[in-house]
């Protein structure tokens, strides 16, 4: 146990904040269709469940407008942003699609997916079609199972520069990649 004597002292952290410490997945925007036109979410509450097939833990809140359409549909998208239309991907996450059609207000353009039917967004680099496989969680903590069932990913972008949320107005970009040995593939 650590002392305020000790060396490196630390200091007391809120837990308020604990999640800007553990959040490193990428900031991705959700897609679902209904309501008269597709809605898109700003999320950074997701996490990878297992490998294959792949499945997709993600938190959506009751309060929020795709709540409502994802629950309907079961089916939504994984669109992943890269920093070039950071500006947009906040001015989604700061506006709710019960009042707007953010794909018109933020210039984003939707394409057709090949397995659901909410949209891909174009300008996103990937693309993950997915279909709601377990709600058992929904209620208590807004926590969905999606199931990937087809990915997509523009080949011409060979580094991406995601963004990750570190709570409040901070995000950070990624950057430089370096390998190390390890034994897993």
């Amino acid at each position: 146990m650590m002392t305020l004597g000790d060396k490196m002292a630390k200091k007391s952290f809120p837990l308020s904040k604990v999640y800007g410490l553990l959040e490193s997945g990428p900031v991705v925007l959700v897609t679902t269709a209904g309501a008269g036109h597709p809605n898109i979410m700003a999320m950074s509450w997701h996490t990878m469940l297992e490998f294959e097939p792949p499945l997709v833990g993600c938190v959506i809140s009751n309060r929020n407008h795709s709540f409502g359409l994802l629950t309907a549909s079961n089916e939504c998208v994984i669109n992943i942003p890269t920093v070039d239309i950071a500006e947009k991907v906040v001015g989604c996450g700061n506006t709710s699609g019960a009042d707007i059609d953010k794909f018109e207000a933020f210039g984003l353009t939707p394409k057709p997916a090949a397995q659901v039917s909410a949209p891909l967004i174009k300008e996103c680099y990937a693309n993950l079609e997915c279909r709601v496989t377990d709600t058992s969680m929904v209620e208590r903590y807004g926590f969905f199972v999606l199931e990937v069932l087809k990915a997509w990913i523009d080949p011409a972008v060979k580094e991406p520069r995601t963004i990750h949320h570190l709570g409040r107005s901070n995000f950070m970009v990624a950057g430089e990649t370096i390998t190390l040995k390890s034994k897993m593939k």
